[in-house]
């Protein structure tokens, strides 16, 4: 291909995990002397902490736009994100919007920017868990189905977009971003003090003198709104903490629900809430930690790097090459005997995808010169 003259390129993010891709990529993009970007954020996440964590954490530029658009229900969100977006695309003119994973913003930026004609780059293309329950399968299809160039991050995806009839040409397997903002910072992230807030006053745990302890995260709606499942979750949890202590950074809605629903008994286990960590620590803990309980997708990742066993309470998974690593999908009835395959170091080493090598960044940089 031959290079173009500059180009203007709007970078769209909005929540947390968005904010980790770009980290690496970005600053790459700015020392670029023929693409003109453009920081663009919705404010779909946005607080002062997570400002300070993973902006200052990570050495993100502080974005050109900030759409403030805040939290609200999917329909009012995607209706102000879209709204507030044509606003800039008509101002600024892009040549093409870089869309990043799977989020509310991402389908809405994408939306926009196809009814006004301007080429849609989507990195994170392809990804299918196959379950329309999930508002972030849907949001990867209406994506993806107005897209231009796709960028996908494993063979899997690429796979999938091939048979949906996506051309050959459109597609680029250029690896996984998440993984190069893992091994940049996982050095500094290792040197970062853990400082755990215990939300429980009477429980501590000294990590450091700690040669065994477990990572808990949850947030999908389906695990967490659902009071009933949220229960049997947490009294799992307890029960299970017996074995293994279970250190669990809380997103703001679990906490809520558990506090409101008095789900936590106060005593007589050893399953730990402690306040939301940014970036750094929580690479840090997810290091030092014997195994991840979660229902993330991007942990899912990061674990199979690593390889850090991860069990997975969800009954699929957009990232199924994560299987062929440490990744295994469990429902909370399981939890037991999982656990007991890993302590008795039954459980089977993966297998690291190809391209997640921390060179995505500077694959993706190339191939946008070229565009």
């Amino acid at each position: 291909m031959q290079r173009n003259s500059s180009k203007k390129i709007i970078f769209v993010v909005g929540t947390r995990p968005n904010f980790v891709k770009i980290a690496v990529l970005f600053p790459l993009i700015l020392k670029e002397k023929n693409i003109i970007p453009i920081l663009v954020h919705t404010g779909q996440h946005y607080d002062n902490h997570m400002f300070n964590d993973f902006f200052k954490d990570l050495n993100i530029p502080i974005p050109h736009i900030n759409l403030q658009v805040g939290s609200m229900s999917h329909a009012l969100q995607t209706a102000k994100i879209m709204e507030r977006f044509e606003k800039v695309c008509l101002d600024e003119k892009p040549d093409f919007i870089f869309l990043v994973g799977d989020v509310n913003s991402t389908m809405a930026c994408a939306l926009v920017a196809s009814k006004l004609q301007i080429k849609i780059i989507h990195y994170e293309a392809g990804l299918r868990s196959r379950d329309k329950s999930m508002p972030e399968e849907i949001n990867r299809l209406v994506t993806d189905a107005v897209s231009d160039i796709y960028l996908t991050t494993t063979i899997e995806a690429t796979e999938n977009l091939l048979k949906e009839n996506i051309p050959t040409q459109k597609i680029a397997m250029l690896g996984n971003l998440m993984i190069d903002t893992l091994i940049t910072y996982l050095p500094k992230a290792i040197d970062t003090e853990l400082n755990l807030n215990f939300l429980n006053p009477l429980q501590f745990l000294d990590v450091k003198d700690r040669s065994l302890f477990a990572v808990v995260t949850l947030h999908r709606p389906e695990n967490v709104d659902d009071i009933q499942k949220l229960k049997k979750i947490i009294t799992a949890l307890e029960r299970v903490s017996s074995k293994i202590p279970l250190l669990f950074p809380i997103h703001p809605r679990t906490y809520k629900n558990i506090i409101k629903h008095n789900l936590q008994k106060s005593e007589g286990h050893s399953l730990y809430l402690i306040s939301p960590l940014g970036y750094l620590q929580f690479l840090h803990l997810l290091y030092e930690s014997t195994f991840v309980i979660t229902d993330s997708g991007g942990i899912q990742e990061e674990t199979t790097y690593l390889n850090i066993p991860c069990l997975t309470i969800r009954p699929n998974t957009e990232r199924p090459e994560t299987l062929k690593g440490t990744n295994k999908l469990i429902e909370v009835e399981n939890l037991d005997s999982c656990i007991d395959m890993i302590l008795n170091q039954k459980q089977q080493k993966g297998n690291i995808p190809i391209y997640w090598d921390g060179e995505t960044s500077q694959r993706i940089v190339e191939y946008l010169q070229n565009l």
